[in-house]
């Protein structure tokens, strides 16, 4: 049964990022843009994390689900805008998965227990959160970091410190061990500077 639903659930979730109207590639193909990110944390948890259970990896696949609905430009164009864009984007991704996994045949415990995770709620203490959070910081670092730094060429080499650490920071010891053990493929043209934001040069 549980089974049946997870795959239902999942089946939802990618029908709702097929929508995305933005493309992006893989190095082979074109995927729609949130179709291809919800891949990839599905991925990197069965590598990170493989004993999780449905409901984190599902608040996991959840995570960016129809984030094109919410642009980014709809709010100001400044820190305050930025915080009040992300505050909402949470809360949006949180109730678009618990109206899906309600679809699917979830109870109402398991939905709260994905929406909490989803609305990154108890970051250092709800264990559900962290995970999530890990991962997310695991597939920036592996397939979307380089393309950000190329993004901005003008950030100096200790904004990107500054900002490494920071992702860094969010993660717990489990998962930056994980990365440094080789098991995410690091972005080459960046290793020197992870290397000196994590050694804390």
């Amino acid at each position: 049964m549980s089974q049946a639903l997870f795959e239902q659930a999942v089946e939802l979730f990618d029908a709702a990022n097929r929508e995305d109207p933005n493309m992006d590639h893989d190095g082979e193909k074109e995927w729609p843009k949130e179709l291809l990110y919800s891949y990839r944390m599905g991925d990197m948890i069965d590598r990170y994390a493989p004993d999780a259970d449905d409901a984190v990896k599902l608040a996991v696949r959840a995570q960016h689900i129809q984030r094109w609905k919410s642009p980014r430009d709809a709010y100001p164009m400044d820190r305050k805008g930025y915080l009040k864009w992300r505050s909402d984007l949470y809360k949006f991704h949180a109730e678009t998965a618990g109206e899906l996994l309600a679809q699917a045949g979830y109870d109402e415990e398991f939905i709260e227990r994905v929406k909490k995770a989803v609305a990154k709620r108890g970051l250092k203490s709800n264990p559900d959160t962290q995970l999530l959070e890990d991962v997310t910081d695991l597939v920036f670092i592996e397939h979307y970091m380089l393309a950000f730094a190329n993004k901005h060429p003008e950030y100096s080499e200790e904004k990107w410190i500054d900002i490494i650490r920071k992702t860094w920071n969010k993660m717990s010891p489990e998962a930056q061990q994980f990365a440094l053990a080789g098991n995410i493929q690091l972005p080459e043209p960046l290793v020197p500077l992870i290397q000196k934001a994590v050694a804390g040069e």
